[in-house]
């Protein structure tokens, strides 16, 4: 999805376009005995290290799962309203955690990346997410990312627009989200409406996601999303896994 201009200031100014994208292992059976009882307390083959289960929140402000010593590591640029961000994680996700990621062999980490105002509440939700549950929270946005972003792509009638925009840029935030029924998608999943707006009303967390968005650009030459980097240099022309896959394969070899 390529860029839009962003501010913190009227968030609601503009509607969002659908149409602006460019851009686990098993352990071995124990081995078997007879009824000696010294043979049945042997020690047991050591357990496969599943790196999918080891999440962290990263310095930058995204989320990493897998080995933090891996050869490669591989940077996700994405937008939670971008259309092929969706088809991306969808078609990708798990080859990725199984053929990569749990064995070791790559790190990935999700960086959230603000698009349009409409980006910044589904992404301070998953800022306000533990570790062990960001992924799963992006998981359901991308996946019912046809149904709950509707709302957002239709004008804001002008005595909602004149109330929004009345107040505090983190204020329109959680204001824009809940007229767009966000907080009840999050209800659904257990967060209250006042978690709800204390997640998106965080001001630090606005800042994060703005530095976010000012390092991409600047350092990563970031034009659209989903945009990948591996081992710090980004890929360019990759949006799809068919074309990320074989640059994954080539820095393993």
């Amino acid at each position: 999805m390529s860029i839009k201009p962003g501010a913190t200031s009227i968030l609601i100014a503009a509607t969002l376009s659908l149409v602006a994208c460019d851009n686990g292992a098993t352990n071995a059976a124990p081995a078997t005995g007879g009824t000696d009882k010294t043979s049945k307390s042997a020690a047991k083959p050591a357990a496969v290290q599943d790196w999918t289960q080891v999440v962290v929140a990263t310095p930058e402000g995204g989320f990493r799962m897998g080995n933090p010593n891996a050869p490669v590591k591989l940077l996700e640029f994405a937008s939670l309203t971008c259309p092929h961000c969706r088809a991306f994680q969808q078609e990708a996700m798990p080859t990725l955690k199984s053929k990569y990621i749990a064995n070791g062999k790559i790190s990935y980490e999700y960086r959230p990346f603000i698009l349009n105002g409409v980006d910044f509440a589904p992404s301070l939700l998953v800022r306000c997410q533990t570790p062990a549950t960001a992924f799963n929270l992006i998981d359901a946005f991308y996946d019912q990312q046809p149904v709950w972003i509707v709302p957002f792509t239709k004008p804001l009638p002008e005595e909602v627009t004149k109330r929004l925009s009345a107040l505090s840029p983190e204020q329109q935030i959680s204001a824009f989200a809940s007229n767009g029924g966000l907080d009840t998608f999050m209800r659904t999943r257990g967060m209250t409406k006042a978690k709800f707006d204390q997640c998106t009303t965080d001001k630090a967390g606005i800042q994060k996601l703005t530095d976010i968005r000012n390092d991409a650009s600047t350092n990563y030459g970031l034009t659209g999303t989903p945009t990948f980097a591996i081992n710090g240099t980004t890929q360019k022309d990759v949006a799809s896994w068919d074309k990320l896959q074989p640059k994954i394969d080539a820095a393993l070899n």
